[in-house]
């Protein structure tokens, strides 16, 4: 059961406008509790992230919302196919590992994954592979052909993955760089995250992790306690402009001229007002060729 409150937040659709599409277009059908209280179930959600998913297509908003879900899923599955064309060298795995996931297959999904790994590298596994295989399974989701449960299944061995990864490297030495890595409240999607921990561990600079979720004051308490030199943080989730904007400037208020990495969103990230110390960081190049500069600094 959600509320409209949680559509908003979860889709980044504002409340008064989902309420807009409801007596206009029909978009949703909401239900009722015994108190006559407005609640959507999982169907309605689904449809209108897919609703969400679809308004950067050439379909307006009103034959978007008056599709049958039937509809929206013929259109993702469109966009599932034009995406499989894009890198066909990489199509077999990205394939298999969502096949090895369906099928709960932990074995073969191992054996893929190193395959993988022993053909691009790691840090172009997860280009290539990884991420377009999370996009492909988003999609799938959204057109109701790749359970949850299966979803969480993938997402908990590539996180295993990676920490074993970061496990097997060295120490940093104590004079290295110093990095502060999160995602801020009502944040959970840490495989983004977890690839930044591995290359900012790669370069050989010092990582707190924070992990997913982390409330406002825990983190500023933590900054001023390990006083990093930089800040690395993930927007995935669809909030609103000005929400983002106030979160930004407060945690900007309180931890000083420490410089701040953002990732995520683009649509999101591009909008946003950013001082001279904050760095909206689209691709993981960009990440790879901060801390080798930053590494270099520190041995001058």
């Amino acid at each position: 059961m959600f509320s409209i409150a949680q559509l908003q937040q979860f889709s980044g659709i504002k409340a008064h406008t989902i309420r807009i599409w409801e007596q206009r277009y029909n978009a949703l059908t909401p239900n009722r509790t015994a108190g006559n209280t407005r609640y959507y179930d999982h169907a309605q959600f689904r449809r209108l992230l897919n609703i969400v998913s679809l308004l950067d297509s050439e379909y307006k908003v009103s034959q978007l919302c008056g599709m049958t879900d039937q509809e929206h899923f013929k259109i993702l599955e469109a966009r599932l196919q034009k995406d499989s064309l894009q890198n066909q060298d990489a199509e077999y795995f990205v394939s298999q590992l969502i096949a090895s996931g369906m099928s709960f297959d932990e074995q073969h999904f191992e054996k893929i994954f190193a395959s993988a790994v022993m053909r691009f590298g790691l840090l172009d596994a997860y280009v290539h592979v990884i991420y377009p295989m999370f996009v492909r399974i988003g999609l799938m989701w959204a057109n109701n052909t790749y359970p949850q449960s299966q979803e969480h299944f993938v997402s908990n061995l590539v996180r295993r993955k990676l920490f074993a990864a970061i496990e097997c490297m060295p120490m940093a030495a104590n004079d290295a760089p110093k990095w502060v890595l999160f995602l801020p409240e009502n944040e959970y999607h840490e495989i983004g995250l977890l690839f930044a921990y591995y290359i900012v561990r790669q370069s050989g600079a010092q990582v707190t992790y924070l992990g997913s979720n982390v409330p406002f004051e825990s983190l500023t308490n933590s900054i001023e306690q390990i006083k990093p030199d930089h800040l690395l943080f993930f927007l995935v989730h669809l909030h609103e402009r000005e929400e983002v904007q106030a979160y930004v400037s407060a945690l900007r208020s309180r931890i000083g001229p420490i410089t701040m990495h953002l990732s995520g969103n683009p649509s999101l990230l591009g909008t946003l007002k950013m001082d001279s110390k904050m760095n909206w960081l689209s691709s993981v190049d960009e990440l790879v060729k901060i801390t080798d500069e930053d590494r270099k600094a520190k041995k001058k």
